[in-house]
Protein backbone atom coordinates (compact mmCIF):
# COMPACT_ATOMS: atom_id res chain seq x y z
CA UNK A 1 0.00 0.00 0.00
CA UNK A 2 1.27 3.22 -0.91
CA UNK A 3 1.30 6.99 1.51
CA UNK A 4 -0.67 9.46 0.70
CA UNK A 5 2.40 11.38 -0.83
CA UNK A 6 3.17 8.40 -3.09
CA UNK A 7 -0.31 8.61 -4.70
CA UNK A 8 -0.56 12.08 -4.73
CA UNK A 9 3.01 12.48 -6.53
CA UNK A 10 1.25 9.98 -8.93
CA UNK A 11 -1.66 11.96 -9.66
CA UNK A 12 0.73 14.79 -10.63
CA UNK A 13 0.45 16.74 -7.49
CA UNK A 14 2.75 19.09 -5.99
CA UNK A 15 3.92 19.00 -2.74
CA UNK A 16 4.51 22.67 -0.52
CA UNK A 17 5.36 22.16 2.97
CA UNK A 18 3.56 24.59 5.50
CA UNK A 19 5.02 26.00 8.71
CA UNK A 20 2.45 25.97 11.53
CA UNK A 21 2.73 29.03 13.44
CA UNK A 22 2.37 30.08 17.49
CA UNK A 23 -0.86 31.32 16.48
CA UNK A 24 -1.83 27.83 15.25
CA UNK A 25 -2.30 28.91 11.14
CA UNK A 26 -0.24 27.87 8.39
CA UNK A 27 1.93 29.74 6.89
CA UNK A 28 3.98 29.61 3.25
CA UNK A 29 6.25 31.36 0.97
CA UNK A 30 4.70 32.39 -2.51
CA UNK A 31 6.06 33.77 -5.31
CA UNK A 32 2.93 36.94 -6.65
CA UNK A 33 4.50 38.15 -9.79
CA UNK A 34 8.02 37.59 -9.22
CA UNK A 35 8.22 38.33 -5.98
CA UNK A 36 8.32 36.42 -2.85
CA UNK A 37 5.68 37.01 0.15
CA UNK A 38 4.36 35.32 3.69
CA UNK A 39 0.87 34.25 3.43
CA UNK A 40 -1.68 32.32 5.51
CA UNK A 41 -3.23 29.64 4.10
CA UNK A 42 -7.08 29.85 5.54
CA UNK A 43 -9.63 27.44 4.08
CA UNK A 44 -12.59 29.55 5.60
CA UNK A 45 -11.56 32.61 3.19
CA UNK A 46 -13.11 32.25 0.35
CA UNK A 47 -10.84 34.98 -1.97
CA UNK A 48 -7.65 34.98 -1.28
CA UNK A 49 -6.30 38.66 -0.57
CA UNK A 50 -3.43 41.01 -0.38
CA UNK A 51 -2.90 44.08 2.28
CA UNK A 52 -2.89 47.34 0.35
CA UNK A 53 0.80 47.60 1.78
CA UNK A 54 1.66 45.30 -0.26
CA UNK A 55 0.05 46.75 -3.11
CA UNK A 56 3.79 47.88 -4.54
CA UNK A 57 5.44 45.35 -3.58
CA UNK A 58 3.95 42.93 -5.63
CA UNK A 59 3.45 45.43 -8.44
CA UNK A 60 -0.58 44.81 -8.21
CA UNK A 61 -2.97 46.56 -10.30
CA UNK A 62 -5.90 47.76 -8.96
CA UNK A 63 -9.33 48.50 -9.18
CA UNK A 64 -12.04 49.81 -6.97
CA UNK A 65 -14.78 47.62 -5.96
CA UNK A 66 -17.69 48.02 -4.22
CA UNK A 67 -17.53 44.55 -2.39
CA UNK A 68 -16.96 44.74 1.81
CA UNK A 69 -15.04 42.52 3.27
CA UNK A 70 -15.17 40.92 6.53
CA UNK A 71 -13.23 38.54 8.71
CA UNK A 72 -11.07 38.28 11.38
CA UNK A 73 -12.67 40.30 13.39
CA UNK A 74 -13.41 43.19 11.69
CA UNK A 75 -16.41 43.96 9.39
CA UNK A 76 -17.38 45.96 6.94
CA UNK A 77 -13.68 46.80 5.34
CA UNK A 78 -13.06 48.78 2.13
CA UNK A 79 -11.68 46.61 -1.21
CA UNK A 80 -9.92 47.15 -4.23
CA UNK A 81 -9.34 44.15 -6.66
CA UNK A 82 -6.39 43.14 -8.69
CA UNK A 83 -6.99 40.73 -11.74
CA UNK A 84 -4.72 38.91 -13.95
CA UNK A 85 -1.70 38.24 -11.53
CA UNK A 86 0.71 35.38 -11.34
CA UNK A 87 1.45 32.90 -8.43
CA UNK A 88 4.17 30.52 -7.80
CA UNK A 89 3.74 27.99 -4.67
CA UNK A 90 6.47 25.81 -4.42
CA UNK A 91 7.00 23.84 -7.77
CA UNK A 92 3.27 24.66 -8.54
CA UNK A 93 1.80 27.67 -10.56
CA UNK A 94 -1.04 29.58 -11.65
CA UNK A 95 -1.57 32.37 -14.09
CA UNK A 96 -4.70 35.05 -14.28
CA UNK A 97 -5.48 34.84 -10.53
CA UNK A 98 -7.79 37.73 -9.25
CA UNK A 99 -6.79 38.98 -5.64
CA UNK A 100 -8.73 40.88 -3.03
CA UNK A 101 -7.31 43.84 -1.63
CA UNK A 102 -7.87 45.28 1.81
CA UNK A 103 -6.15 46.60 5.11
CA UNK A 104 -4.73 43.45 6.76
CA UNK A 105 -3.55 45.91 9.76
CA UNK A 106 -5.66 44.08 12.30
CA UNK A 107 -4.87 40.77 11.30
CA UNK A 108 -0.83 41.70 11.39
CA UNK A 109 -1.43 43.38 14.84
CA UNK A 110 -2.75 40.10 16.46
CA UNK A 111 -0.61 37.92 14.50
CA UNK A 112 2.57 40.48 16.07
CA UNK A 113 0.77 40.74 19.45
CA UNK A 114 1.36 36.41 19.13
CA UNK A 115 5.01 37.21 18.48
CA UNK A 116 4.49 36.09 15.22
CA UNK A 117 5.77 37.49 12.06
CA UNK A 118 3.25 39.55 10.05
CA UNK A 119 2.05 38.69 6.41
CA UNK A 120 1.88 39.99 3.30
CA UNK A 121 -1.29 38.42 2.74
CA UNK A 122 -3.94 35.41 2.14
CA UNK A 123 -4.25 32.43 0.31
CA UNK A 124 -7.94 31.36 0.26
CA UNK A 125 -10.22 29.17 -1.16
CA UNK A 126 -9.99 30.34 -4.18
CA UNK A 127 -6.73 29.50 -4.99
CA UNK A 128 -6.73 26.32 -2.77
CA UNK A 129 -9.95 25.00 -5.63
CA UNK A 130 -7.76 25.91 -8.21
CA UNK A 131 -5.46 24.01 -6.84
CA UNK A 132 -7.45 20.93 -5.91
CA UNK A 133 -5.52 21.28 -2.39
CA UNK A 134 -5.08 18.77 -0.17
CA UNK A 135 -3.40 19.53 3.37
CA UNK A 136 -1.87 17.02 5.54
CA UNK A 137 -2.17 18.22 8.72
CA UNK A 138 -0.47 16.02 10.25
CA UNK A 139 2.32 15.64 7.76
CA UNK A 140 2.20 19.84 7.66
CA UNK A 141 2.09 20.15 4.24
CA UNK A 142 -0.31 20.98 1.09
CA UNK A 143 -0.23 19.27 -2.52
CA UNK A 144 -1.31 21.15 -5.09
CA UNK A 145 -2.19 20.28 -9.15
Amino acid sequence: MSTLRQFLKQKDFHRIPLTFTKTQHFEIQAVLNGIEGNFIVDTGASNSCVGFEAVEKFRLLTQDSDVKAAGAGASDMTTQLSKRNEIQIGSWSKKSISLILFDLQHVNTALIAHDAEPVDGIIGADILKKGKAIIDYDKKCMYLK
